[in-house]
């Protein structure tokens, strides 16, 4: 090592020396913290996505009266002889009345009598229960069937002959046999919710899952149209960098009906796990070309290649540091690494490590060079540098969710709105970040879309 001469400085040569060399590159290389191992895992917890779904009474009514038959025929027994009869009927009217369906169907029945026809009105009011099986099909339940006419004649006629018997019965058994399939549609929306959602997370890569692992449906309302409640339970987690968690596909599962669900805006905790070099990503945007240049004394001396890992509850944050120290005649290349521990934290969505301090190597270390270094300088940059508002990126993610899980055509449509997301935890892990995220939303399905 060369000789180095001492001048009346001492003060701030002194420090100098006690870990730099006079004639140039002098590397600085504290002990480093030890990493904690460990894989990222997001270990979601189950979570309800409601969805409010909702039939039309018009479309109620449309999907009945293609179901319904609008004709039909038959023999009945008058005087000893089979009579032929047939009849129609108008279109379906559907009302709503005190928690069932009202259908009111006028028909026309026209019976073969000896001598000539005779033709005779009815009208069918009915009242009926919807409900949802475990197979998504709407059907009705408890059915209640009225039939009435305003000429006299039709009594006599089903006193002998029994054809309004026979087409309530036939009518009975197109309500028994009628469903409402709402299958397709919520197979639809579980295709869409349990895949990857890719989000935008500026270089870092990023994306969502939905896993369903089942389906509820709360209690029907009816007001002008059926209108249900359904809850898919999911496992939500969003990994960085996307790491989707392997599962065998599985068809939708089946429908589980539950006394109560709690309707409106749900809440959905969502675990994120990042790993650090996401992290050191996101950090290195608070450099330029690579470089944060924190000294006003020694603008020549600069920090990069920002690494952050794990050491037990900490953070740790490396940094390299390098540039020329030139003062009073002093002239010395600095070149190495140094270290800060500190606690993550989140507030108001912003990540931040406030205690972020120098381990006590690196400490010791900038003692010796407190007049080159700048110790609480370098300290302070760093963590304006890991300081990170997360606020626009979530922002990005609403919106992807939202216009993601959206779809429509003819036969209906999923409305979906994210709404608030709040970052409410952190904690370091091994080798990967996890926070945890309550997103607020809302969702509906109309059929058809309107």
């Amino acid at each position: 090592m060369p000789h180095c001469k001492r001048s009346s400085l001492l003060g701030f040569v002194g420090a100098i020396l006690l870990a730099t060399s006079c004639a140039g590159l002098t590397p600085i290389y504290p002990p480093r913290p030890p990493a904690t191992p460990g894989e990222p895992i997001a270990d979601p917890s189950p979570s309800r996505v409601v969805v409010h779904a909702t039939v039309t009474g018009p479309a109620l009514r449309q999907a009945l009266d293609g179901k319904l038959p609008s004709s039909g025929s038959g023999t009945v027994p008058i005087l000893g002889k089979e009579r032929r009869y047939t009849w129609k009927r108008d279109p379906v009217a559907v009302r709503f009345d005190k928690g069932r369906i009202g259908l009111d169907v006028h028909l026309v029945a026209t019976v073969d009598l000896p001598l000539s026809s005779a033709e005779f009105p009815l009208d069918f009011r009915i009242l009926t229960e919807p409900v949802i099986t475990s197979s998504y099909a709407m059907r009705f339940q408890s059915t209640e069937v009225a039939v009435a006419s305003n000429d006299r004649r039709i009594k006599l006629v089903n006193m002998a002959a029994g054809a309004l018997d026979k087409i309530q019965k036939t009518v009975e058994k197109e309500l028994a046999d009628f469903s409402y399939d709402w299958k397709p549609m919520l197979a639809r929306i579980y295709g869409r919710v349990d895949k990857p959602v890719m989000l935008p997370l500026g270089d870092a890569s990023g994306c969502a899952e939905l896993r369903v692992l089942s389906v509820e449906a709360g209690p029907t309302v009816l007001a002008d149209g059926v209108e249900k409640d359904l809850a898919l339970v999911v496992a939500p987690s969003v990994t960085l960098p996307c790491t989707p968690q392997a599962h065998d596909p599985v068809p939708l599962p089946p429908l589980a009906n539950v006394a109560t669900l709690q309707g409106g805006p749900f809440t959905v905790r969502v675990p994120i796990a990042a790993r650090y070099e996401e992290l050191a990503k996101a950090m290195s945007l608070a450099f330029t070309d690579g470089r944060l240049y924190f000294s006003k004394e020694y603008p020549g001396l600069y920090m990069e290649n920002p690494e952050v890992y794990a050491a037990k509850d900490q953070l740790v944050l490396k940094l390299h540091i390098a540039g020329p120290v030139r003062k009073f005649g002093f002239d010395s290349d600095i070149d190495g690494d140094i270290f800060f521990t500190g606690h993550p934290v989140v507030e108001d969505n912003e990540l931040r490590v406030p205690d972020l301090e120098p381990t006590i190597e690196t400490k010791s270390l900038l003692l010796k060079l407190k007049a080159a270094l700048e110790g609480n300088a370098i300290r302070d940059e760093a963590r304006a540098a890991l300081r990170l508002d997360l606020a626009e990126r979530l922002n990005a993610v609403r919106a992807k969710l939202s216009t993601d899980l959206e779809f429509g055509d003819g036969e209906g449509c999923l409305k979906a709105d994210a709404g608030k997301i709040e970052i409410t935890g952190v904690h370091a892990h091994g080798a990967y970040l996890r926070l945890y995220v309550a997103m607020t939303g809302r969702a509906s399905v109309y059929m058809p879309c309107p």
